[in-house]
């Protein structure tokens, strides 16, 4: 006799995330958000770090209880530990975090460029991340291990004129991920980096602040070998897989996600 398969009902199926908690900063922005809705999607508690109250309360609530926003200043250390122990007092546990947070400088040479300026994006985009490894390493310790991954760029891995402080934010922050990496791999902790080339949200699309142009005004994707800008949800898939069990022999490593924007222009079919 040939066994019947009966079919597991939708509401017993597990998601990736079920019974897991994420903190994601920036969780309000164009990436930072698409983050938030597919982690709550596959079941996880999602904790949204970030300063505009309203939008990060709003998302929240859109999200119903399994959500919540925390105000969260990731350059400063005592606010990062109230945003861990609000993970904590909510959920339970904080078993993912995700270093998404992150500001572009006006283009300038190095030579216009001022310290302030240089100062403020080092704070945020390389001391964010530094304080959020720091500060959620004994949560995620108490939860038996966890992931970390830092949202980098594609300007991580190479020089891109008149943006000196993102530039050198985004590589130093490959150097902070293998650090702890090392220092957490035997706490079942893996700490891994994303690099996005030009994805299509307000941070690539509109001007920075005190700059006339965007950064999608530099990048035509005519000549990426896939020939499009790319979306939140392609690298919201990518950071699905890494946080998941799926991953769970990956760490230190860095995933470009660029549409191939560092291979160089590829051949026209007219002409390949």
């Amino acid at each position: 006799m040939i066994p019947v398969e009966h079919p597991v009902p939708k509401e017993h199926l597990m998601n990736r995330f079920d019974n897991q908690t994420v903190l994601v900063t920036g969780g309000t922005g164009g990436q930072g958000s698409s983050h938030v809705r597919a982690f709550h999607a596959e079941g996880a508690n999602v904790v949204i770090g970030g300063i505009d109250a309203e939008r990060g309360a709003a998302l929240a609530d859109e999200l119903g209880p399994r959500a919540r926003f925390t105000r969260l200043d990731v350059t400063d250390e005592t606010s990062w530990s109230a945003a861990v122990l609000a993970t904590e007092s909510a959920f339970g546990a904080l078993n993912v975090l995700v270093n998404n947070a992150g500001v572009q400088n006006p283009p300038a040479p190095i030579e216009n460029t001022e310290q302030a300026t240089w100062s403020r994006i080092l704070d945020i985009n390389l001391t964010g991340a530094f304080l959020g490894i720091k500060v959620a390493t004994p949560a995620l310790r108490r939860a038996a291990g966890g992931a970390i991954v830092n949202i980098a760029s594609t300007m991580g891995l190479g020089g891109t004129a008149h943006y000196a402080p993102y530039v050198a934010s985004k590589w130093a922050v490959r150097g902070l991920t293998r650090t702890a990496a090392l220092e957490l791999g035997r706490d079942h902790i893996r700490v891994n980096t994303i690099h996005p080339g030009v994805i299509a949200t307000s941070f690539i699309l509109e001007p920075a602040a005190g700059a006339t142009a965007a950064i999608a005004d530099f990048y035509s994707p005519e000549p990426f070998a896939i020939p499009r800008l790319g979306e939140p949800a392609d690298v919201t898939r990518l950071l699905l897989f890494l946080t998941s069990s799926d991953a769970s022999f990956i760490t230190g490593a860095e995933y470009v996600i660029d549409g191939g924007l560092l291979l160089g222009p590829a051949l026209q079919n007219e002409t390949a």
